[in-house]
């Protein structure tokens, strides 16, 4: 038997607490919300009816808002919410962790204030776990999909091959299969930065500019990832993979993914308040946008694509002139 805790009950982390049960009825899951009333609600429902209304909890899964009851003796921990709200969580759980466990961040994002990577953040707050225990998921992990028991594959990165191998051990199954990656950075940097390709695809759909627009905005999305990975210390091989353009993929072609409806709204015409007011889910490339601009500043690093995005979202550019600017910039070779 494994003692696993999630950390946040949101869509990715109820549809990998209830996918772990399922598929391993050993293990023993402890969801870990934020408040007695949200327990209260998810226990009485036996589901979670705002994200996931229709999929009970297995037996095997253990609804808590007390940290020691979630944390004591576990051998994986996994948090999965908002990266803006990240560095709090940890904040509130760094007494409680076991320092032999392995800590998991299946958050997708970038720090706007600190520039830092999810897993930076980890090393910050949480004093009692060692680098070696720290890891990240990533990957093309719609999780509508996976709910519905459709398969896909994952990539688990950490500097410790060891660790890697824990974790597949513990989370691999006939509906996830986990790869193995040594790049946290470059893993990392894919997950985020997929979600502004997401938004300026969803733009280029709610133009109604067609397939060749999209591909096109995809490519040159991969272009501006693989560049601003390799700035960070990223390997390149990592965005031809999974975590890179396996989840670019998914996400910039999926009417399920939250950063590809966001753009498709905002390229038809509506408001990014209004869209995010309406939204049950955050869209991170909103966040993450704000992040890497930041950062790309800074390093003078090129990118366009994402410069184009920001401007509508932050600076009012309206999606069709952020679009002309970007066909008539200065003509160059691909690279």
């Amino acid at each position: 038997m494994t003692k696993i805790a999630v950390i946040g009950a949101t869509t990715w982390g109820t549809t990998l607490s209830i996918v772990n049960a399922t598929s391993n009825k050993d293990n023993e899951i402890y969801l870990l919300t934020r408040s007695p009333y949200e327990t209260e609600k998810l226990v009485n429902d036996n589901q979670n009816s705002k994200f996931l209304p229709g999929y009970p909890f297995p037996s095997n899964i253990h609804i808590t808002h007390s940290n020691s009851e979630a944390l004591n003796n576990t051998e994986l921990i996994i948090i999965a919410v908002p990266s803006m709200n990240f560095r709090e969580n940890l904040k509130s759980i760094n007494d409680y962790v076991p320092s032999t466990s392995i800590f998991l961040s299946a958050t997708k994002g970038i720090e706007i204030s600190s520039g830092l990577r999810m897993t930076e953040i980890i090393k910050e707050e949480l004093t009692n776990i060692s680098d070696h225990n720290i890891c990240v998921l990533s990957g093309p992990n719609l999780a509508k999909e996976i709910i519905e028991g459709k398969p896909c594959s994952s990539v688990v990165a950490s500097t410790d091959e060891t660790t890697i191998k824990n974790v597949q051990k513990i989370l691999n199954s006939e509906l996830i299969r986990l790869y193995g990656n040594t790049d946290i950075v470059g893993v990392e940097i894919a997950g985020a930065m997929k979600n502004i390709t997401a938004i300026a695809s969803g733009i280029s759909e709610g133009l109604n500019f067609g397939d060749n627009a999209k591909s096109s905005l995809i490519t040159r999305g991969l272009a501006e990832m693989t560049r601003f990975g390799i700035s960070m210390g990223a390997n390149e091989s990592t965005f031809s993979g999974l975590a890179g353009m396996g989840d670019l993929i998914a996400t910039c072609s999926s009417s399920k993914s939250r950063n590809t409806q966001l753009g498709i709204r905002l390229g038809q015409g509506e408001s990014i308040e209004d869209i995010q007011s309406s939204m049950v889910n955050v869209a991170e490339g909103v966040s993450t946008t704000q992040a890497v601009m930041k950062i790309a500043k800074s390093m003078k690093v090129n990118m366009p694509l994402t410069e184009a995005v920001y401007q509508v979202l932050f600076e009012n550019i309206k999606p069709i002139d952020a679009y002309k600017s970007l066909m008539n910039r200065s003509i160059k070779l691909e690279n």
